[in-house]
């Protein structure tokens, strides 16, 4: 059961890196935090805003806590990562400091830009931005969100939903976290969405984030995963998982059984190194990879049914 947060209270977690320890430092952070990671490149680059990384220059990471009963677990979390990836590279040491809402809603605003993906524009709630032409907005509030769109996985993955989008499909979203995904399913066209995530506090985000876009209609959110064995929750035209690679192996059986015969399972979180392990996986459950696409050291892969390889 999540606890209530203490007087709106958020404990910043920052820490300087090389370039090439900032990915492995940020899944962590993400894991552990709450509403992303912002990646701030020394020298005036910033990754968040769409500027490239720097090879040759250092980075400072940070990420926001809820002050509850969950903080101390996870920042010991944070700490014994930083500390074996400490080993191999110099990093500083990571400061602590502790925010008001105003205050952290203050520092997002200074790292949070406006996003497009296709037709898709991510908009935090505070910036005055009007739709041109045939772009769709979504409203997100950082303060309500486990995933702001800034990330490759999810750049790739709105990519591919609207490339792949049946009007009118059903849609699986495992691991929703903020639910922009199943969002701009809805505002795609999907006819029915079915949201999961294993996190109570992001079933409640998501939920808001359903109601603020106004497309509660369409898309649902509940606490809970997929089990191999189980029956199957429906069978879906799109599954869509941006998760880790660990949970899509554990899950990839269940998510084939989810899937129409004709339909599509687009799946990422997958660090490149992984990449084949998950293809060969969902080859082993007589499926083919359709679509292989990388941002950076993050992967993203399109699924189908053998017996439906180009449908």
């Amino acid at each position: 059961m999540t606890q209530e947060m203490v007087n709106n209270s958020w404990l910043e977690l920052s820490i300087t890196a090389p370039a090439e320890y900032v990915e492995p430092l940020s899944v962590v952070f993400q894991r552990y935090g709450h509403g992303g990671v912002v990646i701030e490149q020394l020298g005036g680059y910033n990754p968040d805003e769409g500027d490239d990384i720097d090879d040759t220059s250092d980075a400072i990471l940070r990420v926001y806590l809820p002050v509850d009963s969950t903080t101390e677990s996870r920042k010991q979390q944070i700490k014994v990562a930083v500390d074996l990836i400490s080993r191999l590279c110099t990093l500083s040491p990571i400061y602590e400091k502790v925010l008001d809402e105003g205050e952290w809603m203050e520092s997002w605003k200074n790292h949070f830009a406006l996003i497009k993906v296709g037709r898709v524009v991510i908009c935090p709630t505070w910036m005055d931005y009007q739709a041109a032409g045939e772009e769709l907005v979504m409203r997100i509030d950082p303060g309500m969100a486990f995933g702001t769109g800034h990330h490759p996985t999810t750049h790739m993955c709105l990519a591919e939903i609207e490339n792949l989008m049946p009007l009118g499909a059903n849609v699986l979203d495992l691991g929703t976290g903020s639910g922009i995904l199943s969002i701009a399913a809805a505002m795609l066209g999907a006819g029915s969405i079915v949201a999961l995530d294993t996190d109570p506090s992001a079933v409640r985000i998501a939920a808001e984030n359903f109601r603020l876009n106004e497309v509660d209609n369409v898309a649902n959110v509940n606490t809970g995963t997929l089990s191999v064995g189980e029956e199957p929750l429906g069978i879906f035209d799109l599954v869509v998982a941006n998760i880790y690679s660990k949970v899509i192996l554990e899950v990839a059986q269940a998510l084939v059984a989810n899937l129409s015969r004709q339909g599509r399972l687009v799946v990422s979180g997958i660090m490149t190194e992984r990449s084949e392990e998950v293809e060969r996986c969902f080859r082993d459950y007589g499926c083919a990879v359709l679509k292989k696409c990388i941002e950076g050291d993050w992967a993203m892969l399109v699924v189908g049914k053998v017996e439906y390889p180009g449908a």
